[in-house]
């Protein structure tokens, strides 16, 4: 005879206190109108219901599988649901879209009031989930029983999408559900080893690698790790229905959302489409004149800076597109100026709009600019291009390249011309004198000559305040935009060093007039004094294109010193912008 536990006996002798539940009795129908919409006080249940669609289309489909658990209401003609709400719920919206009648007739049973929160816990705590795997190969089972995935999904409420996904991980491998059933194994990288149907590779995928490159990801990258993302510049360069019409393979991910779960098998397809496309466009840019042009897949920053830039010529505007840029150059300073004024009247709207406008109307005046400048034809005989694929996927073209030996040969073409030239303007000037040739002059005062200059340029540079932030922002931008240009490139800041040599250089160069007027610069001067609104500082906050809240004393102008600029930190968000 089996013995009872303690636990179990109590729990049963207290079960018996309650008035059981009797089906056979107590089972009733109760028309649809009749049971009251909320929600019981009795009811278990108190958070909100999900997934009404899906369980309304499944009871549609199926029907109710489920009666109802209700109590008679105060009023003793209607009834209050203790335990299936969502039910409930499911069958109040059926009953609005028409797909059941108002007075339904909904199977319930009937408990007494003292029985009902007991029996309302009991029906949602006691009931146990099916595990997933047993979801899995009952989708499968479902399809080798000949139902079509559609009116699977339909039975369930769900999208064939969803039916599919379930069908991929019933097929994954036996021993990989077996240890998803014990807990081995997660739902994450059983979704990541469905990439493949191969359950050796699959296998081997997972239990070959240590424990720390099971993650998800690193599994469906080492079964991708021959194929090409669908996300890869190239593949959006030849594009995806090119690719598949010429034949080439694809495997798809059923648990991405996008084209990032899609990988190519045909590497080598790929490859010669991106070269027949290139070359395409390659004979195009041929048909410009110049000396010669190459269709690479790939060029880095490295092969890029290998080549120079070669001269171009900027030719005079027609009259209309004179006309345009005066009328542009117009726009631009009307904007200037209301700009200022949005700027001191800090309406951080008007200014935001009033930028997009500015940036607009530069980006034409400067796309006016470009199209007047052009290489001359002897440039084009030496110089070449390159057409190749940027990071976006997008043809990217570098016109008048020079190798080195080109660039020489054009330099020195130059200088012949030059020359010719001279020579030509001697034999019709006749008796014209000789152009006066540069003094040469000594080391050492070229370099007194330079720091005099330098000391100039200082004193300009702080009485235009303006320029110093725009040669400042210039370094910040490179910072961030050009990162393989510098062994720094953390947003961070920009760190500018500036050392003081122009007195080795010149001993007088401190009594020089630029060196005078930049020690008895006032800070009003230097700095346009102007209390900021967010931090009471007395210089304006980089929102305002004004030296900024941390900016150095009024003595960082007088003098070259060392300066290290961390971004502004005002303490009012909305200036950090």
């Amino acid at each position: 005879m089996n013995a009872f536990t303690k636990a179990e006996a109590v729990a049963i002798e207290t079960a018996a206190l309650l008035e059981a539940a009797d089906p056979a009795k107590n089972l009733i129908l109760v028309p649809l109108s009749q049971l009251q919409p909320r929600r019981s006080k009795r009811n278990a249940r108190t958070t909100p219901r999900l997934s009404i669609p899906e369980l309304a289309a499944s009871i549609a489909r199926v029907g109710l599988l489920q009666n109802l658990i209700v109590i008679a209401a105060a009023d003793g003609e209607r009834y209050e649901v203790v335990a299936g709400d969502r039910r409930l719920t499911a069958l109040k919206l059926l009953a609005k879209k028409k797909r059941i009648p108002a007075d339904y007739e909904v199977p319930c049973l009937l408990v007494p009031d003292a029985s009902a929160r007991t029996v309302s816990l009991a029906e949602n705590l006691l009931r146990e989930q099916m595990h997933p795997a047993d979801q899995f190969e009952a989708f499968a089972a479902l399809v080798k029983e000949g139902r079509p995935i559609e009116d699977i999904a339909a039975d369930f409420g769900v999208s064939p999408l969803v039916v599919q996904r379930r069908l991929k991980l019933a097929n994954l491998s036996p021993c990989l559900l077996a240890d998803y059933r014990a807990g081995a194994v997660t739902l994450e990288q059983l979704m990541a080893l469905t990439i493949t149907d191969d359950h050796a590779a699959q296998e081997a995928a997972f239990y070959d690698a240590p424990e720390w490159q099971r993650r998800a990801p690193t599994l469906r990258e080492r079964l991708t790790e021959r194929e090409i993302d669908a996300t890869h510049p190239l593949v959006r360069f030849v594009g995806l229905d090119a690719y598949t019409k010429a034949g080439g393979g694809l495997r798809r991910d059923l648990f991405a959302d996008d084209d990032s779960g899609t990988y190519l098998t045909d590497a080598a397809l790929l490859e010669t489409l991106v070269h027949a496309k290139l070359d395409a466009q390659a004979e195009e840019v041929r048909a410009e004149g110049w000396a010669w042009v190459e269709a690479v897949p790939h060029m880095s920053h490295a092969d890029r800076q290998t080549f120079q830039n070669a001269p171009r010529r900027r030719r005079e505007p027609t009259a209309r597109e004179a006309r345009r840029i005066a009328s542009l150059q117009g726009r631009l300073d009307k904007i200037d100026a209301t700009l200022e004024e949005a700027y001191d009247a800090e309406d951080e709207d008007k200014v935001a709009a009033l930028e997009e406008r500015r940036e607009q109307v530069a980006g034409e005046l400067q796309a006016i600019e470009d199209a007047m400048q052009d290489y001359a034809p002897d440039v084009r005989a030496v110089a070449g291009a390159i057409v190749t694929i940027d990071r976006e996927g997008e043809a990217v073209i570098y016109r008048g390249l020079l190798r080195e030996a080109e660039a020489k040969a054009l330099r020195t073409l130059h200088r012949l011309r030059q020359g010719f030239a001279g020579e030509s303007a001697n034999e019709e000037g006749g008796d014209k004198p000789e152009p006066t040739k540069a003094a040469n002059v000594s080391d050492r005062l070229a370099q007194r000559l330079s720091a005099h200059r330098t000391a100039a340029l200082q004193i300009e540079v702080a009485q235009h305040p303006h320029v110093a932030l725009a040669a400042l922002v210039h370094g910040m931008v490179q910072t961030v935009l050009q990162p393989d240009a510098y062994s720094d490139g953390l947003p961070l800041g920009v760190r500018l060093t500036v050392k003081d040599r122009l007195e080795s250089f010149a001993p007088d160069v401190s009594e020089s007039p630029a060196a005078v007027a930049l020690r008895t610069l006032p800070p009003s001067n230097s700095a346009r004094s102007r209390a900021c609104p967010c931090c009471c500082s007395p210089t304006r906050c980089a929102r305002r294109w004004r030296p900024t809240c941390s900016a150095a004393p009024t003595g960082a102008y007088s003098m070259p010193i060392t300066i290290s600029l961390a971004w502004p930190t005002c303490r009012a968000s909305r200036w950090k912008n």
